[in-house]
């Protein structure tokens, strides 16, 4: 069975970058649809390896969809109850990035709009 990665797989690959397509998606779109959407939305190379997520008209569908080495990997999952909780976003944003924590609340149920990130310390990187 092939599992999605787990959070801290995806907190040590950080070449892996989490992509969250924020208008609704039709979820009977396939692999080439989803990564021509993924380019589009994102402006990123959908054979990239980075995860790229999309949310149902209703919210309760996601599918997530990722480029492993030789070919696409799809995963979907549908709620029984309940809808995904997207974060706070501005009316003008196509996607956002989400961090591996985040996308890990959202599969679980926490609400991420309500979910406040405290400031933290980043170092800068230098251009050499």
């Amino acid at each position: 069975m092939i599992a999605l990665p787990s959070l801290s797989q995806l907190d040590r690959a950080s070449s892996t970058r989490i992509w969250l397509c924020i208008g609704p998606t039709d979820m009977r779109r396939g692999f080439d649809r989803l990564a021509e959407q993924a380019h589009t939305v994102t402006r990123q190379d959908p054979q990239s390896g980075h995860l790229f997520v999309f949310r149902s008209r209703g919210g309760d569908r996601l599918k997530l969809l990722h480029w492993d080495k030789d070919g696409y990997v799809l995963w979907y999952k549908r709620l029984e109850e309940g809808t995904f909780k997207l974060p706070r976003l501005n009316a003008s944003q196509h996607s956002v990035e989400l961090q591996a924590s985040e996308l890990a609340m959202m599969l679980d149920g926490i609400d991420l709009s309500s979910v406040k990130r405290v400031r933290r310390y980043r170092r800068e990187e230098k251009s050499l």
